[in-house]
């Protein structure tokens, strides 16, 4: 995984998610889920890509049963992005880069427009 994405878990959560002064794009996933394989790497660009602009996470479902539910995760992988300690847009499942792209350029032109 790279540098650039911090595994989170319920005691890191508030810190690296909720407490950031940039928005967060946190992907809830699990080992077993095929989807979650496929859409990590467009997670690792796109890191690449926004850093210093935006946070990755990753929140194992399976590890961390509680952030998942407490935000109503119900399938994966689910991507949310949080800004100001609330989730401001998600996308639920496989989702192409380009598609990521314009949901994280959407949450930093609100952050640019204030």
């Amino acid at each position: 995984m790279s540098e650039n994405i911090t595994n989170v878990d319920h005691d890191s959560f508030q810190k690296a998610v909720l407490d950031s002064q940039k928005p967060v794009l946190v992907d809830f996933w699990a080992q077993w889920c095929g989807p979650c394989r496929t859409v990590a790497p467009i997670i690792e660009e796109l890191a690449k890509d926004y850093k210093g602009k935006v946070e990755f996470a990753k929140i194992n479902v399976d590890e961390v049963p509680f952030v998942a539910s407490k935000y109503g995760v119900m399938s994966i992988p689910t991507l949310m992005i949080f800004k100001g300690g609330k989730p401001v847009q998600h996308a639920i499942g496989y989702q192409p880069k380009d598609q990521l792209k314009k949901l994280l350029d959407g949450v930093l032109a609100k952050s640019d427009s204030k």
